[in-house]
């Protein structure tokens, strides 16, 4: 994948089917547009090309405070697994904000990205004070000459799914729910780096991580988790918080790895959060946080069972 940061001096020699979006978490939803550009390209020799920013608006004028389901680099590599060809991630600049919404297409869209259809959801903005939208970009695509494809918002319900729905059910715990929205479990991927060893003297050897400060957590607690880490994955515990019972003080994701007693430290670790179990806690003694993660242990092997046994059948 071409991977695009500064757009001053580049430009495409291919011709792109092109879809655009913020594309925080790259749910179901956004993957209807990716889908889309996909199918066209194939059927007519393009270059898939997915143009995002670098931060949201939203954020970059102050209007919320960064809480991404994905950091840049995570939202990068997803979208490389998705084998998508050009990933453009646009800084997102004054000269952007207060670029029109006519000179945003022909300079992006036409004469970087030579797009030969466009494919947008139904909500989508663009160009100085939000002007344009899915009408006026139909009207551009007929000036300028390429398609243009407006994809009505995938739906739970009664309610479209979207970024901010999912951010809703993640801050409330419901993983289940969140892993529904996005299509995959939500994960938190960074590189593990060394802890206290407070967990190996108890008999439990951890991994530990440091969260991006923009990435948006889950409540603080103990979670059922499957990680993968050096070409392998492991079923475990995971627990996010402060580590109260040890005077901790910053945010990390400490995670029991079952059956693992390989050294870890300095990989990337990415750390699915498949159900909360119970929230952060602050115990009389050691001995009192060790029988606790014995029973966090069990109910993650319950769980697990409880899942093959859905998934065989029986």
């Amino acid at each position: 994948m071409e991977y695009i940061k500064d757009i001053q001096n580049w430009q495409t020699a291919e011709t792109c089917a092109v879809t655009l979006g913020k594309f925080d978490g790259v749910h179901r939803g956004h993957r209807k547009l990716i889908e889309r550009i996909h199918r066209l390209a194939r059927l007519h020799g393009w270059k898939t090309a997915v143009f995002t920013f670098e931060i949201a608006p939203q954020v970059y004028m102050k209007e919320r405070i960064p809480s991404l389901l994905m950091t840049n680099t995570e939202r990068a590599e997803f979208l490389r697994d998705l084998d998508t060809d050009i990933l453009v991630e646009c800084p997102f600049t004054d000269a952007i904000k207060n670029m029109e919404a006519e000179d945003f297409v022909r300079d992006m869209l036409v004469e970087r990205l030579h797009a030969a259809v466009v494919v947008a959801g139904t909500d989508f903005r663009f160009g100085k004070d939000r002007k344009g939208n899915a009408a006026f970009l139909k009207e551009l695509g007929a000036k300028y000459h390429f398609q243009v494809e407006i994809i009505p918002k995938e739906t739970d319900g009664e309610r479209e799914i979207s970024s901010t729905y999912i951010r809703e059910e993640l801050v409330a715990g419901r993983m289940e729910k969140v892993q529904e929205l996005l299509g995959y479990p939500y994960y938190l991927e960074s590189t593990i780096v060394h802890g206290r060893h407070l967990g190996h003297s108890l008999g439990f050897p951890t991994i530990n991580q440091v969260p991006e400060p923009e990435k948006i957590l889950p409540p603080r607690g103990v979670y059922v988790s499957r990680t993968y880490v050096g070409g392998k994955y492991y079923q475990g515990v995971s627990n996010i918080g402060v580590k109260p019972t040890v005077d901790g003080s910053a945010v990390g994701v400490e995670t029991y790895l079952f059956d693992c007693s390989r050294d870890l430290y300095g990989q990337n670790a990415r750390v699915e959060l498949l159900s909360f179990r119970r929230p952060e806690q602050k115990f009389a003694s050691i001995e009192e946080l060790k029988q606790q993660m014995d029973r966090d242990i069990q109910g993650a092997d319950q769980y697990f069972e409880k899942l093959e046994s859905l998934r065989s059948g029986k």
